[in-house]
């Protein structure tokens, strides 16, 4: 593990260091050879290294939001679609709607949402509570565009 101060201090070096340096710590941090890149690219994959080593890599929650893109993406190609199938919004987002001259505002939680203090599991249960009716929650907040899918 890299420290704290030394990884500022590596971080600095980057720019100014040879091309043969940079990939001399390629060898180092990825034990492979260097790719036959841009420098701009080196500096970049090198800084987020030394930083992922020093602080720690991607949260698990963002490792399985990439997970399901990937896949969505090799079943369907780049489809948005199949980009959002089964994620919902990033936890603490707000969502906000005006409904009838009252603003709603509903959180996001690691659980599912929250409106007026009370969870929920889904934004269509909240669209429902809001207009008495039933709603798509995506299309009632607007995350998904109902118009898309008659096009």
């Amino acid at each position: 593990m890299i420290s704290n101060d030394h990884v500022l201090a590596r971080l600095t070096a980057l720019k100014t260091a040879p091309m043969a340096e940079l990939k001399a710590q390629w060898l180092e941090l990825f034990d492979s050879a260097p790719p036959p890149f841009s420098r701009r690219h080196l500096e970049a994959r090198l800084a987020y290294r030394l930083q992922e080593l020093c602080y720690g890599g991607l949260a698990p929650a963002t490792l399985r939001r990439l997970e399901v893109l990937g896949e969505a993406f090799e079943r369907g190609g780049n489809n948005k679609a199949n980009a959002r199938a089964g994620l919902k919004p990033i936890n603490g987002t707000r969502l906000i709607r005006e409904w009838q001259g009252v603003e709603h505002v509903v959180t996001v939680t690691q659980e599912g949402y929250e409106w007026q203090g009370r969870p929920y599991r889904s934004l269509s249960a909240i669209a429902r509570a809001i207009t008495g009716s039933r709603w798509n929650g995506w299309v009632f907040f607007g995350l998904k565009n109902h118009r898309a899918r008659l096009a």
